[in-house]
């Protein structure tokens, strides 16, 4: 069995990780999502089986995909909305928060922790800034598996923070329950700007920061979303999406979007759609695991690599087409 060296040099079994899981340590969670997010071969390899003796004790709690463009406060919301959820419903929340990573160092900004001070604070929250890497909507490739681990320590309301908005948001939307849109009152032809894809995938859009002089603004977005949202098919769950106004700063309108999110969950649990639609995204996320191992495996191949600059080479001089030169790379694999 794979091991690593924890502690105070103590080496830690997957048996030690899970032990610790199961009893709700966070340190022990913090350090399994290390072990998760890690390229090594050995701590791939203890991962798994870390998540395999995990696995019986996950699937529990309502996972909240929360997106938005930069500036409309998510880190606030999260905030304000995960306070409430903790201290005046008695939830155990676990707070996923990607990081946009430096294209140009790697590097992440990880500031979660210190955006949400007073969350952080509250011994039934975890918040756990991860950085987003080459990700497709800001997820890491990992942020599916570090959720399992925050479900098998006790965790019962999940909250998936991520980068921006983009095309590419569908990687949230695949992992989560519910999907939010926070966006901004007063934005004007904002509606224009947001992809397509991103309104149409939102079980619910919330309109922050509606406080001050700033209220009417927000109620006249509402309407203009809600509108919109109406002009999209209707969605396999069942689930009418909803525009909403809220304000992370006074709580004004949070206590809605908590009635809302209970509405959905009675409605989808009752038709059938809440578990089809948890089916249906481990079948997409185990292809899309086949897809990066098969990608890993082809451009590792030591004779793939050996030969993959001739190809290119010859594709460059005219040689070959792109399609014969790939062909050949594929027949060296293959042998």
């Amino acid at each position: 069995m794979s091991k690593s060296t924890g502690i105070s040099g103590k080496i830690w079994s997957a048996n030690d990780y899970v032990e610790g899981i199961l009893r709700g340590d966070r340190v022990v969670l913090g350090r399994a999502i290390t072990l998760v997010e890690s390229s090594r071969p050995e701590h791939r390899e203890l991962a798994q089986q870390v998540l395999e003796k995990c696995l019986p004790h996950t699937g529990k709690s309502f996972r909240l995909g929360i997106t938005g463009p930069p500036g409309v406060g998510k880190s606030s919301f999260i905030e304000a909305f995960g306070s409430l959820l903790v201290r005046e419903h008695g939830h155990k929340l676990a707070v996923l928060a990607i990081d946009p990573s430096s294209q140009v160092s790697g590097g992440s900004i990880l500031g979660d922790k210190t955006r949400m001070e007073r969350l952080s604070a509250e011994p039934n929250a975890f918040i756990r800034p991860s950085p987003a890497g080459n990700s497709l909507g800001g997820v890491t490739n990992c942020t599916h598996e570090s959720m399992l681990l925050c479900e098998a320590a006790g965790f019962d309301t999940i909250f998936i923070e991520t980068v921006g908005v983009g095309q590419s948001e569908t990687a949230v939307a695949g992992m989560v329950d519910f999907f939010l849109l926070l966006l901004l009152p007063g934005a004007g032809d904002e509606l224009q700007g947001i992809k397509r894809g991103i309104v149409e995938m939102a079980d619910l859009i919330a309109v922050n920061k509606a406080d001050g002089d700033r209220i009417e603004l927000a109620k006249s977005a509402r309407q203009d979303y809600a509108q919109a949202l109406h002009l999209f098919p209707e969605k396999e769950s069942g689930w009418q999406p909803k525009a909403v106004t809220c304000s992370a700063l006074t709580g004004e309108g949070l206590s809605e979007i908590w009635q809302l999110l209970l509405g959905y969950q009675s409605l989808t649990s009752g038709n059938g759609w809440f578990e089809e639609n948890r089916k249906k995204q481990l079948a997409t996320w185990f292809a899309s695991q086949l897809e990066q191992f098969a990608h890993r495996f082809f451009f590792e191949d030591p004779a793939v690599k050996s030969n993959m600059e001739a190809a290119r080479q010859a594709v460059l001089e005219g040689k070959q087409t792109p399609t014969q030169a790939a062909e050949s790379l594929i027949d060296l694999f293959r042998k």
